[in-house]
């Protein structure tokens, strides 16, 4: 069984506290996995370079925008890094476009872990997703995937080829952004199509 990868996460946040909530939010995930944190802007690139994340979630406000032009020439050396905002006090919204993602101090498990596999399918995805909503057909199989049913078995269930469950799968991936099982289930459960009391 091929395992998921697990994208390194670094956290630059002044606060103890809120750094060791964060870590043991993904502590237990198998998508992420918590490399580190730095609670000052101090030699920052010299201090991220040896961790090589993959995700960097950062407060804004530790930022002196003053002196950087935007979010990313601050970590020029880490153009394949996601950039994602932490943000428990007010940020301007022009900022916070400059972010690859948003997480909100009140923001659940599944949210922060949506925003952060969302991050990264950006990051990676020049294009934007398709912005049009699924059909109740893709819904359904979005539903099965998200249950982890194979190719094979969605299409048995469902009654269909398999070729017309690749392109189910290629029109909710286009749609969604989102490329990963994972990121799918999570959307599915945001998005109130599956219950989480159907995994336990």
């Amino acid at each position: 069984m091929k395992q998921n990868k697990q994208y390194r996460i670094v956290v630059i946040e002044p606060s103890p506290i809120i750094i060791s909530g964060i870590k043991h939010l993904i502590e237990n995930s198998k998508d992420f996995l918590y490399i580190g944190s730095i609670t000052d802007m101090e030699f920052l690139i010299q201090r991220l370079t040896p961790l090589r994340p993959e995700i960097i979630i950062i407060n804004p406000s530790i930022i002196d925008f003053h002196k950087r032009s935007s979010v990313h020439s601050l970590f020029h050396n880490f153009s394949d890094a996601s950039i994602v905002a932490l943000c428990y006090n007010f940020i301007d919204s022009n900022t916070l476009k400059q972010f690859d993602g948003i997480i909100e101090i009140n923001d659940d498990k599944l949210k922060i872990e949506n925003t952060l596999i969302n991050s990264v399918n950006k990051n990676k995805n020049s294009e934007t997703p398709d912005s049009s909503e699924l059909s109740d057909r893709e819904k359904e199989i979005l539903i099965s995937i998200a249950k982890g049913f194979q190719n094979k078995e969605i299409a048995d269930i469902h009654n269909i080829s398999i070729h017309t469950v690749i392109s189910h799968r290629k029109n909710i991936t286009r749609k969604t952004g989102i490329k990963s099982v994972s990121g799918l289930t999570i959307y599915a459960l945001l998005n109130n199509l599956i219950n989480q009391n159907e995994f336990n």
